[in-house]
């Protein structure tokens, strides 16, 4: 908004659109309306006609009205047709950019020429701010990092005014006239498409065709994919590249209205069907009663009171929160209070179904409903803590109207994983001993009546998948073999050698023939069928699945979710990690599921016994050295050492022949001789501590998992916490430095294209330490951070570590947790580890100097997203520590507009600064205006 004075900014309403969208989607695509194909400026539309210039601008001034806020010129002619009845002449298109008292035409940074925005005209009264289209996104909380963009860019919206015009595909224009495919080659593409409802890669189709149907894809699809546009929208999220484009499948409704209205309007509706479902139901048990229902938590990991569970599908929980448990515990004490004063009397004909207050044994009152009444006891179930009871009619009260307002407390879930065994002994034995009556964390895979969840346990060092560890009681450990001090195993096969020296290996058992005989009989299964039913759909931590392992299905274990589409899994059987996309699992046909699940994994975790070695001393010839030896031996033999059940691991002599008597024989015995861990030192090498992450493999699309390199296998699955962006954990951070880098030898991104000042700009604030120092990340671009980060997990879990010459104030690529990113090198430790910048996200981290490796120049095409931020309106201060709080609280983790008012320019992206208002328009009534809240502070600071 140019030329606003600070009276009108203290109004604290800003002329653009008054809120963002209260809760963003993951599937953006689903609010694109479909479209047809993009429209250059200079291309002929229809046949050559004679128009009134005067009479189309009229028009399109009219429209702009409508859409203050800009939408895609190629969606003007379908609007103009729906307004007037008639085509828009194709000269209207062309002259557009020359009828700049009537409209303003933006070039948007993509290098597809059909990318151009249509704005009122900058004369005009009215100022807004340009807002980006909907955006698919590639991935969904989630928020990772990538923990993917599961959320809508914020729509902002003008009070009363119409929404923007959703974003057509920016794939080229098809050919006219256009090819056709076969209706039930586009019925499989469709059913494919259905599976993964947040887009599926193209580069990946031609494999997941052939595995489905048993048969080749017709290779002109992947040419044309504009032959697809009735059935799937198509996105290039990598313009250099576009062989990276992402299929989104097409909403099956159609009609004039915008799909993000289409989609609110669904999810409206099918919230309305459930809300009056339940009403109807209670209606029925509490007679006259009215109760409103119990909504589920809008945060995605909400915390939880697990009461009990006698099946897996109706598990009784109440919520954590301040309108929940809370809530629920002032209105116990109000309950108290006006039964204790007013002297009540009890019930004198109680009726089943009716709602009452009991009297506990304690002195409390709760809430219940009578389920059975008997002589002089009523059975009750307490409404809000989820169990029932016995009491005597004397303690039943008429529960007071008041008291009818929270909705009741206590609710069902279902845990993800486990439907199958729902009633199992073993697992309800485990449930009822790792969750009943414990406070825990949950994921919500899917929101209903009876939600969908994974529950954690987060009060211990790792957190520990309940799902999971209830499918691991499910196992018959009389399958494998006795490991005992002493024991010995001949035919050993070791399937796994780490950079750290772990070894894993399979050891004769019954429980290794069995899977052998069960993967066999799932290889010839899968082989035989020509349906899409095992792609798996909805992939979550501790899922068990099966994935491809050297040309043959195998069993995995979901161990992480960069978003929707990569993944991180452990083969179970091989002891070996990977990082694929989703599309290469599949679900266990539930013919063979049961009995796959009572094996135990049969990779074993080793180490080399009698091995004195320092802390990182196993260098990359060392583990080369081992591998050679061992890996392509089908002859192995082992003795047991010592069993270490808090490490999980067994240490063993190991040997290539069947001449396991004799240690001087043993591989153990020639590497403590050998000059291998006689290496000179290295301050790095000393150093492997928690910051050191596992090292992964990845299949390429479509092909085999090469030999991994884990460093230890993962003991728990852990959810993914972080919100929208997916990145690291938001903490406050030191600014970069502001000096003067060297120039680099190699290719960097271009900068950031940022609006003129005076202009807004959507934003998400990743970091913020206080008003002077804080990192935000434009929205509309963010989902291509995404893809890339996708992309960059992908890519370098399938290398192996390499000693890397790390230089201060270079660009590399960094594994910070379980994610890549894009970081600047600012120190290098004596002790081995490297202080970096996260380019994207303005983050400092320190990592190990092995967890770098050189950034590929497919990485560097993507402007670094983070640019450093203070906050206009204020004076430059030390900020204390509550105003600090303060201003993270409103801003940190949050998407926001922000108004440029100046920018500090630099030659690299990281010494770029910018000066902005902050407005928070998340408020149904009212923007707040950031500056004005610190203002409070003003008077207690002194300048700096």
């Amino acid at each position: 908004m140019p030329n606003q004075n600070t009276a009108n900014r203290s109004e604290k309403r800003m002329t653009l659109p008054s809120r963002f969208q209260k809760e963003v989607q993951a599937h953006l695509s689903r609010n694109c309306q479909p479209t047809s194909s993009p429209l250059r400026l200079n291309e002929n539309l229809d046949s050559v006609k004679v128009y009134n210039p005067q009479q189309v601008q009229s028009c399109i001034k009219d429209i702009l009205l409508q859409y203050s806020n800009g939408f895609w010129v190629s969606k003007l002619p379908q609007i103009y047709k729906e307004l007037y009845k008639q085509d828009l002449p194709a000269e209207a298109i062309r002259d557009l950019e020359t009828w700049k008292h009537i409209c303003t035409i933006e070039r948007t940074c993509s290098s597809n020429p059909s990318e151009l925005l249509l704005y009122p005209a900058k004369e005009q009264t009215v100022v807004s701010a340009p807002t980006s289209p909907c955006s698919p996104s590639p991935v969904s909380p989630s928020d990772n990092p990538l923990q993917s963009l599961d959320h809508q860019r914020p729509q902002l919206k003008r009070s009363g005014s119409h929404p923007t015009a959703s974003a057509s595909s920016s794939s080229p224009s098809p050919p006219s006239p256009p090819a056709s495919l076969s209706p039930e080659l586009k019925q499989k593409l469709e059913e494919l498409l259905l599976k993964y409802s947040n887009g599926l890669w193209a580069h990946a189709l031609p494999k997941l065709f052939q595995d489905t149907y048993k048969t080749k894809l017709p290779g002109h699809v992947l040419d044309n994919l504009h032959l697809l546009s009735d059935i799937c929208t198509i996105d290039y999220p990598m313009p250099d590249n576009p062989k990276r484009a992402i299929m989104y499948r097409r909403s099956s409704s159609s009609g004039g209205g915008g799909g993000e209205d289409e989609n609110c309007n669904r999810r409206g509706s099918s919230a309305s069907e459930e809300e009056r479902r339940v009403k109807r139901e209670e209606g029925k048990k509490l007679c006259d009663y009215s109760v409103p229902p119990l909504h589920i938590p809008e945060e995605e990991y909400p915390s939880v009171l697990v009461v009990e569970a006698t099946n897996t599908n109706e598990v009784v929980l109440r919520y954590i929160g301040e309108s929940y448990s809370q809530a629920q515990e002032r209105m116990e004490d109000e309950m108290r209070d006006f039964y204790s004063k007013h002297k009540s009397t009890p019930c004198s004909s109680p009726l089943s179904g009716q709602l009452v207050a009991v009297k506990t044994e304690e002195e409390e009152v709760l809430r219940a409903q009578v389920c059975e009444l008997m002589a002089d006891k009523a059975k009750v179930h307490f409404v809000d803590h989820g169990f029932s009871e016995a009491v005597s009619k004397a303690k039943l009260f008429d529960l007071h109207e008041k008291f009818l307002k929270l909705p009741f407390q206590a609710t069902k879930s279902r845990l993800a994983g486990l439907e199958p065994f729902s009633q199992e002994p073993a697992v309800l034995k485990t449930f009822e001993a790792m969750a009943s009556g414990r406070i825990l964390l949950a994921e919500i895979l899917q929101r209903g009546q009876t939600p969908l969840m994974v529950l954690y346990d987060t009060s211990q060092d790792d957190d520990v998948n309940i799902n999971a560890a209830c499918m691991k009681a499910l196992q018959d450990k009389s399958l494998n073999s006795p490991l005992q001090v002493n024991s010995a195993f001949m035919n050993v096969t070791i399937t796994s050698v780490c950079s750290d020296g772990t070894i894993y290996c399979q050891l004769p058992s019954r429980g290794l023939t069995k899977l052998n005989e069960i993967l066999e009989n799932i290889e010839t299964y899968f082989h035989s069928q020509v349906t899409s039913e095992f792609l798996v759909s909805r992939p979550f931590c501790g899922k068990g699945c099966v994935a491809r392992y050297k040309g043959k299905w195998s069993r995995v274990e979901i161990t992480n979710l960069h978003g929707s589409r990569v993944l991180d899994i452990l083969f179970l059987d091989v002891g070996v990690q990977a990082s694929v996309e989703v599309f290469e699992l599949r679900e266990i046909p539930q013919k063979f599921f049961r009995d796959l699940m009572a094996i135990p994994p049969q990779a074993v975790k080793c180490c080399l016994a009698d091995l004195s070695v320092s802390v990182g001393s196993w260098t990359p010839d060392t583990v080369q050295w081992l591998r050679e030896k061992v890996l392509n031996t089908t002859d192995c033999s082992m003795k047991v050492a010592k069993v270490d059940k808090s490490k999980q691991c067994v240490y063993v002599h190991l040997f290539t022949d069947k001449n396991f008597h004799d240690p001087v024989c043993s591989l153990n015995h020639q590497m403590a001789r050998s000059d291998l861990f006689k290496q000179q030192p290295d301050v790095y090498l000393t150093s492997h501590s928690p910051i050191k992450i596992s090292t992964l493999t990845k299949t390429s699309s479509g092909g085999d998992v090469t030999n991994g390199s884990p460093k230890s296998a993962p003991v728990a699955a852990k959810p993914d916490l972080r919100k929208v962006p997916s990145g690291p954990k938001l903490t406050a951070s030191s600014p970069p430095g502001a000096q003067s880098f060297p120039s680099f030898n190699y290719h960097l991104p271009p900068l950031l294209t940022l609006p003129p000042a005076g202009n807004n700009m959507d934003v998400y604030i990743s970091v913020a330490c206080h008003p002077g120092h804080f990192v935000l990340q434009p929205w509309r671009d963010m989902y291509k951070l995404v893809v890339l980060m996708g992309e960059m997990i992908l890519f370098y879990n399938q290398t192996d570590e390499r000693p890397l010459n790390v230089q201060k104030n270079h660009i590399y690529a960094a594994k910070v947790e379980n994610n890549w990113y894009r970081v600047l090198v600012k120190g290098v430790l004596t002790n081995g580890l490297v202080s970096v910048y996260e380019l994207d996200y303005g983050k400092h981290e320190l990592v190990s100097c092995t967890q770098l490796r050189a950034l590929n120049k497919e990485f560097r095409q993507l402007p670094f997203q983070g640019i450093t931020a203070q906050l206009a309106g204020v004076k430059t201060r030390q900020w204390s520590e509550e105003a600090s709080i303060v201003f993270r609280n409103h801003v940190e983790k949050k998407p926001l507009v922000a108004q440029l008012e100046a920018a500090q320019e630099a030659a690299n992206a990281w010494d770029r600064k910018l000066t902005v208002f902050l407005v928070d328009t998340s408020q149904q009534d009212s923007d707040i205006w950031v500056h004005d809240i610190m203002a409070e502070f003003v008077d207690e600071l002194p300048d700096e």
